[in-house]
């Protein structure tokens, strides 16, 4: 009851966006821990900074040592951290920016959260697919091997589940996929989305 929000009286949207010659866009890529959400995020950010573009990356491990270092790994915990990712991606989207949030995001309520924060509009859903034993393979970060040694707990894939997205505006497999194909897959798939219409 004592917050009085000042969106009215800032410069809108639509005005930042003609200054950066580009439309805001969240880009949104989930899968399981190793299967090249962040290293895909990476390699596509680099492109689309070559062309001159405005980008930012939230990756789910930085943030849960800063913004989200108080937050466990239960279900309460993983609601809580994706919330907040949603809404800072909200905000960066809101100054035209386009937006990559790496992030596990393993359960369908945890991404209805994401698009009830974000709306249709401004969120491109990427399910980065890799299977169990091809992220345990890989472990590039040695969680497969803590969570294997009972060190890690509510391990998604092994204690707690994940759930392939449904409908997820593209589907990037990095097993049958290099990282330079995946980001190129990704850019030519957001193209039309990040281009600005000025005359709207």
């Amino acid at each position: 009851m004592h917050i009085h929000p000042e969106f009215h009286r800032f410069l809108n949207r639509h005005d930042k966006q003609v200054q950066l010659c580009q439309r805001g866009l969240v880009v949104w890529l989930c899968g399981l821990s190793g299967s090249g959400k962040s290293t895909i995020a990476n390699a596509a950010e680099r492109v689309l900074h070559e062309q001159g573009r405005v980008t930012v990356i939230l990756d789910g491990d930085n943030l849960r040592s800063g913004l989200n270092a108080d937050l466990g790994f239960n279900d309460e915990a993983r609601m809580e951290n994706v919330r907040r990712i949603a809404e800072v991606a909200k905000v960066f989207v809101s100054q035209g920016i386009i937006t990559f949030v790496s992030a596990i995001t393993p359960r369908g309520e945890l991404r209805d959260l994401v698009r009830g924060i974000l709306g249709e509009e401004d969120l491109f859903e990427v399910y980065v697919e890799a299977s169990y034993t091809t992220c345990e393979q890989r472990d590039v970060k040695g969680l497969y091997a803590k969570a294997a040694r009972g060190e890690i707990a509510h391990f998604t894939g092994k204690d707690g589940s994940f759930e392939p997205p449904q409908h997820p505006a593209l589907v990037l497999n990095t097993e049958t996929s290099s990282i330079e194909d995946a980001a190129f897959e990704l850019i030519e798939a957001i193209n039309g989305r990040i281009i600005l219409d000025k005359s709207l």
